[in-house]
């Protein structure tokens, strides 16, 4: 018979094991969704293991984390992910928490501006042009 001494060491060997385990999942999870939102142009801000997000009773083994990222437009999302090893990562309730303000191009506007003289030019040219054919009309 075995003592009482060696089956709790057992069972903390096993806890252990257990932690050590998902310590590792978690880290690997966390660079699984930072790389997926990176490819995109993305940056995560935060991510946290959320084990009772949406879908938790129905999920097939996946993990659930929360988390709040930057887009490639600057836009920040809060959204949960689900993953593991072999299903990749995919986003529920994908939020947009706050709008990026939409950056000036300096290049942008000097071309807006030239092709709003280039229109405007046209436009006096058919308005002289307009004026031109009601006066020979009129001396006719």
């Amino acid at each position: 018979m075995e003592s009482p001494e060696a089956f709790m060491v057992l069972l903390a060997l096993m806890l252990a094991i257990a932690i050590g385990v998902r310590l590792i999942a978690g880290a690997l999870d966390r660079q699984r969704i930072a790389s997926y939102v990176e490819i995109r142009g993305g940056r995560v801000i935060e991510a946290t293991w959320s084990p009772f997000g949406p879908g938790w009773f129905a999920g097939n083994r996946e993990r659930i984390y929360h988390i709040r990222f930057r887009d490639h437009e600057g836009n920040i999302h809060q959204a949960y992910a689900r993953t593991n090893m072999w299903s990749g990562v995919y986003f529920t309730e994908d939020h947009i928490v706050h709008r990026a303000h939409p950056q000036v191009d300096l290049h942008d506007v000097e071309s807006l501006e030239e092709e709003n003289a280039r229109l405007r030019a046209e436009l006096e040219r058919l308005r002289r042009r307009e004026r031109d054919k009601d006066s020979d009309a009129i001396k006719e």
